[in-house]
């Protein structure tokens, strides 16, 4: 544990905040590096007593937060943007050894962050109702109507373990852009991004108990979940869980970004060599631990041999290792438990006929890049979300069949289509049912500002600080009559 500690300065047990205070609670866990399985630090436990005082904490701010003029819930997200970009390099290493993910996407998600809390300020900045033009039904004469947007309320926001600052920001942004207090819950293995940045909000100008971090597992999800006092649910994770929200939730509103098994076309005449280069990287980067992670790529026929032949070539050719080394692309999973489920997956796909052209095989806790052809709907790699570093072919030979194969799944949440035929890339946008559709980029493009949620059991609701920042407000009518 010391070598881990000396590097990023870790509390010898890691507190939670609550109160604004930083409280150790009674039970604690131990959290460990992915890449080795040492043990990185003991984090606090909560339990349902430590979330009731969180959510009365949060109750509590409700008045100052949503008092704060649109000018300083900007300034706030500001200074706090600024603040994480101050911090890039520990915050970077933080992340490596919560996630095991390599330093350069790290970094990458600490860019992420900073934009992200930018552009919650800016949608701060442009909060605003409409005019209603009462006038245009009869009676409506001599009347004055418009919307604002006032606050939800309290924010309890659940995130992944994938993208543990970025989905943070993602949920903080635009509820203090809404002028909401947060309860923020991170994934148990995870937790460690979402306290510090606890500590830069604390050096922003929030309102004391405008923020409650709360580490955790199911029983303080759903009570929080289920808690009269809670206004909003913001969650980020499996489909499953999702849905037990939903049912648990009652009248409350909830916004899911859930699973996927994002699927990308390869129409015939597309340009293969990009295609080829971002389809590896869609399916690589963030060791495939991504909701829009390229999972299922359908090639037409014409190329499908080239296409799965070149891909293997850049696939052999990917580094495994450390993930703090520069030449690593590709290190290991969030846990040995994850690896070994998608290494069966991937033993029952070629059992069952798939072609295992590379990768596959588990070695130091690192699960080789994967790449397997010929691969069948009801395989699991296929219809289930695998979240790894695995990318599974299949040919089509009509674009309609094609488009129907992405359609043939549980989730939607975005898809990727390489075509130069303009026809195809229109039919695409009309027939695939998805959040998003990428016409020549691969399933996992996303920018912080889009509008960014699935359909189907890829959840409800949008992400994006403008998009969620609708949702975490609520409209309200006002009205004059003219005398």
């Amino acid at each position: 544990m010391s070598t881990v500690t000396n590097v990023i300065n870790l509390d010898k047990i890691a507190p939670i905040f609550i109160d604004s205070k930083w409280t150790v609670t009674e039970t604690t866990y131990t959290l460990t590096f992915p890449y080795t399985g040492e043990a990185i630090t003991e984090v606090s436990l909560a339990t349902r007593k430590e979330a009731e005082k969180a959510v009365q904490s949060a109750v509590s701010a409700k008045k100052d937060v949503a008092e704060l003029p649109l000018w300083k819930r900007a300034a706030i997200l500001n200074k706090a943007a600024e603040l994480v970009s101050q911090r890039q390099e520990e915050l970077a290493t933080l992340i490596v050894y919560e996630t095991g993910k390599t330093l350069r996407d790290a970094k990458g998600e600490v860019n992420r962050a900073v934009s992200t809390l930018r552009f919650s300020a800016e949608a701060a900045r442009s909060l605003h109702g409409d005019m209603i033009p009462i006038d245009a039904m009869e009676g409506g004469e001599g009347r004055i109507s418009y919307t604002i947007r006032e606050p939800i309320g309290v924010v309890a926001a659940i995130t992944g373990f994938n993208f543990p600052l970025l989905l943070a920001a993602h949920k903080l942004g635009p509820a203090i852009a809404g002028g909401n207090p947060v309860i923020l819950k991170p994934a148990p293995q995870t937790p460690l991004s979402s306290l510090e940045l606890a500590k830069i909000f604390e050096q922003s100008g929030l309102p004391q108990n405008g923020l409650q971090v709360l580490t955790g597992d199911a029983e303080v999800g759903e009570y929080l979940v289920v808690h009269p006092e809670t206004a909003l649910i913001t969650f980020t994770g499996s489909s499953k869980v999702g849905k037990q929200i939903r049912q648990i939730a009652g009248y409350k509103k909830v916004l899911l970004e859930l699973g996927s098994n994002a699927a990308t076309v390869i129409d015939c005449g597309a340009n293969l060599d990009l295609a080829v280069e971002r389809c590896v990287m869609g399916s690589m980067s963030s060791v495939g631990q991504s909701c829009i992670s390229v999972q299922r790529v359908f090639v037409h026929e014409t190329l499908y041999e080239e296409f799965i032949d070149r891909v293997k070539d850049v696939v052999t050719g990917l580094k495994t290792g450390d993930p703090f080394s520069e030449n690593t692309d590709v290190p290991s999973l969030i846990s040995l438990e994850a690896s070994e489920r998608i290494s069966d997956w991937i033993q029952e796909a070629v059992e069952s006929g798939a072609r295992l052209l590379a990768g596959g095989n588990l070695k130091d806790r690192i699960l080789e890049p994967t790449l397997l052809a010929d691969v069948k709907p009801d395989m699991k790699v296929s219809c289930e979300e695998i979240f790894g570093p695995v990318i599974t072919v299949a040919p089509f030979i009509s674009f309609v069949d094609a488009v129907n194969e992405v359609n043939n799944s549980k989730y939607g949440l975005q898809a990727g289509v390489f075509t130069n035929n303009m026809s195809h890339a229109f039919y695409s946008i009309k027939h695939i049912q998805a959040g998003g559709v990428q016409i020549n980029e691969v399933s996992n493009f996303r920018a912080d500002h889009m509008p960014y949620g699935g359909v189907k059991d890829s959840g409800m609701g949008k992400e994006g600080p403008k998009y969620a920042l609708d949702e975490m407000t609520v409209p309200k009518l006002v009205g004059f009559r003219m005398i």
